[in-house]
Order: structure tokens, then sequence, then C-alpha cells
């Protein structure tokens, strides 16, 4: 091809849409003309992206014209609908949606993990995983390539913004709700009383944790839970690989957090460990907790790398270690992934 890609970014309006806007405008450019579609009810609005006021498009068939890469950043149903539509125009589709991370024909790619994935692609759909899985994956990848992975068990801190705006904004009037209130929290029901409206939790999260995310699957495990299972094992590209993981809904507003236990086919200690996180694309080790330095959510927000702390050698299997991973899950954990995956498929095209 001639010049630079052209770039598509559907739905732009939305809150991961936002955070594209600011990834494209402060990453390295590799993009020609950047095309912003979203619903026809915001069709005509104007936003900034490479210090330029672009006009947004409706989406349709056309919108998809003579682009090469299209971001797609909106509902399941609506990458189904039209991520085929979008290759089929000559596109290739990089999906940040859940509608084709399993499909045997469509590459669930990490850049850091398996880029080679992202030029097989027979339906010009590339997939991003789950903005949880991601907040693990770059960690536990690269120790896999080290030690080989053989287990994982995990239990998820998500943030409300896994639920999307309608969760930032729960969390955020539950706890206009109980501030300056000190006797919650001692007689069953009372938290539920004062919050009022759950919003998309199925119990309050202010002052609260809520051992539950997505929606139920078989046998009482969470569609959140399944994601960390089956996305892990394509990615790492290890069918059997067993996991476990529970996933727990905490009051942040932004970033997740995940406490790993991982176990290996050989000996693997705290400094090996170290020695291969620090080495890591896309990993900051931040681990001296006799120092009281370890990731939290408030240190990690609006950044883009995977942050790893507390990592301990398991007092029982020499094969196994622990430690507690950071991830902010509107970057690294949706916007950022996609766009380092569609950088890949700009490489590829020029």
């Amino acid at each position: 091809m001639s010049g630079r890609p052209t770039l598509a970014v559907v739905g732009a309006t939305g809150a991961v849409g936002s955070v594209m806007l600011d990834l494209l405008t402060t990453r390295e450019d590799v993009w020609g003309e950047i095309r912003l579609i979203a619903s026809p009810r915001s069709a005509g609005r104007r936003l900034l992206v490479r210090g330029e006021e672009v006009e947004v498009v409706a989406l349709s068939e056309d919108a998809f014209d003579s682009v090469d890469v299209a971001m797609f950043d909106v509902p399941d149903e609506v990458s189904a609908a039209w991520a085929p539509v979008a290759a089929a125009r000559g596109a290739v589709a990089v999906d940040n949606s859940g509608a084709f991370r399993m499909d045997p024909d469509v590459p669930l790619v990490v850049p850091e993990i398996n880029p080679d994935d992202a030029a097989r692609r027979p339906k010009g759909v590339i997939a991003n995983p789950n903005c949880t899985t991601l907040s693990l994956i770059v960690a536990v990848g690269a120790l896999h390539k080290s030690f080989g992975l053989e287990e994982l068990v995990v239990a998820s801190y998500q943030a409300a913004s896994g639920a999307g705006q309608a969760g930032i904004d729960t969390l955020y009037a539950q706890l206009d709700k109980v501030s300056g209130t000190r006797s919650l929290g001692q007689r069953a029901g009372d938290l539920r009383a004062v919050v009022g409206d759950l919003g998309p939790f199925p119990a309050p999260l202010a002052l609260n944790v809520v051992p539950w995310a997505g929606s139920l699957k078989d046998e009482g495990w969470s569609s959140e839970e399944l994601k960390i299972r089956n996305e892990s094992r394509k990615i790492l590209g290890l069918p059997s690989l067993r996991v476990s993981a529970t996933c727990v809904r905490v009051p942040v507003v932004t970033t997740h957090s995940v406490a790993v236990h991982a176990v290996f086919s050989r000996q693997v200690g705290r400094v090996a460990a170290w020695e291969t996180l620090r080495a890591a694309p896309g990993v900051v080790l931040c681990d001296e907790p006799e120092r009281g330095d370890f990731p939290t959510p408030a240190d990690v927000v609006g950044t883009d790398p995977t942050w790893v702390g507390r990592v301990r050698e398991s007092l029982d299997d020499p094969n196994a270690i622990d430690f507690f991973v950071c991830g902010d899950n509107l970057r690294k954990g949706a916007a950022l992934n996609t766009a380092q995956i569609a950088e890949l498929v700009a490489a590829g095209l020029s």
C-alpha cells in the first residue's frame, strides 16, 4: 500500500473510545486518516484527536470505505454485526468486545505474548482479551516462557468501571449516600436500605465487596471467571491449562487487581521471578513490601503497564509462586491493547 494506513475508531464517543483517542494522540503516530465512527445519535459531534477536531460519522457500510484497520470499542452485539462488514469492505477489524474471542478462526492477541498470531486472521478479525485477563496475562505470559506454566489459581478485585459507566455512576451515588454514616455494617440489611439502587451490581458496592462479576454460567461459575480460564488458555496456547478463578467486585473506580498463585513445570524462586518480570515488556516490578512498596489501584490508574508486587515463593511447592498484579482496565485492559494490535497490523501493511 502507498502512504500511511487509514484507521477507523468505532465507538469513538464511548468510555473506552475516549481513552483510545488520548492514546492515538500520545503514542507514535503511524496513521494517515483517523475516521471516528459512532451511533447515528452521535454523528456530527467533533472530537479532538492528534490536536485536530474530527467530525464523528454514523456507523454504516460506507463508513468503512478505504479503511485499512477498524478498531471496535462497542458492545458485543454491535461488534458481531459490524466487524464482519468492516472485514468484507477490506479492513482488518480489531475487536474489543467478547463477540469473537473464543472463535477458533479469530486470533486472541496480546502483543507482548503472541504477536505472530495477529497475522493469521482468516475472518479478517482479531480479538482483544477481556480486561481482567489482560490485567494478569502479560506477567503470567513472561513467567510461562521462562518456567512452563501448569496451573493458575486467581482471585480478581475488579473496579466498578468494569461494569461500564453505569457501574461508575452507581458507586459514586452509593458513596454519597453512605458518606458520614458510621453505624453502617453493624446490622444485616442496613447498607442495602441506605444505598437503595444497586445499579448493575447484585449487592451494595460502597463499603462492601461483592463476590460476583459477569453473568451466571454452568455450575455456579460466572462469565468473568470463565473468561479468565478460556482466554488464558487460548493466548498462551495451553488448551489444557488448569485455571480456577474467583471474581470479586470492589469499591474502586478504575483499575483491576488480581492475586495470582501460579504453578510451573520447574522450580521458580523469588529472585528468578523478579529477574524475569523486570525484563518483561509491559511489566513494572514494584516489590519492596518492607517499605510499603507494592502496586495498588490508586497508584496504577492512568498508567499503561501491568504492575507486579508481593512476589513470594510458595511455602508448600517449590514450583509455585504467588504475586499481586494491578492494571488499568480502561487502558491496557481495553484501549491500549487494541491500539497495540492495530499498530501490529499497520506494520504488516506497510
